[in-house]
């Protein structure tokens, strides 16, 4: 059994916000589980090309909006699944920090972090 709790977690400052890694590949489970912040009035464009990561809104607001413009709000109680790798921009509102709690497939090894240029460039 592994019990962790948020303040002894590895915390990774990735740009616009901060991502608390409860799980990593060390662990052996197969899957990470983080914590994730995304700080008020920010846009990340993200491409995870090496995992499936599933989103599950905890706190605060925003949207995730596809490469087409396609655009799907995130409140608490709403999930969503970059299922095909999908490219993607994520939004949190002006008004307060977005808070995900998120799963990664294959597990994160805890040093990763995302590149916020316009070539969609990451770690993940």
């Amino acid at each position: 059994m592994i019990i962790r709790d948020i303040k002894n977690v590895k915390t990774v400052e990735w740009g616009n916000g901060l991502s608390r890694r409860f799980l990593l590949a060390s662990d052996g489970v197969g899957y990470s589980l983080t914590d994730t912040v995304v700080r008020a009035g920010t846009k990340s464009r993200l491409e995870y090309r090496n995992h499936l990561e599933a989103c599950y809104c905890i706190g605060g607001s925003g949207e995730v909006i596809e490469l087409d413009g396609t655009s799907h709000p995130i409140w608490p109680g709403r999930m969503y699944a970059l299922d095909k790798h999908d490219a993607h921009y994520l939004v949190a509102s002006p008004q307060e920090d977005l808070r995900l709690v998120c799963v990664f497939s294959p597990a994160l090894n805890g040093n990763e972090v995302h590149s916020l240029d316009d070539q969609m460039s990451s770690a993940y």
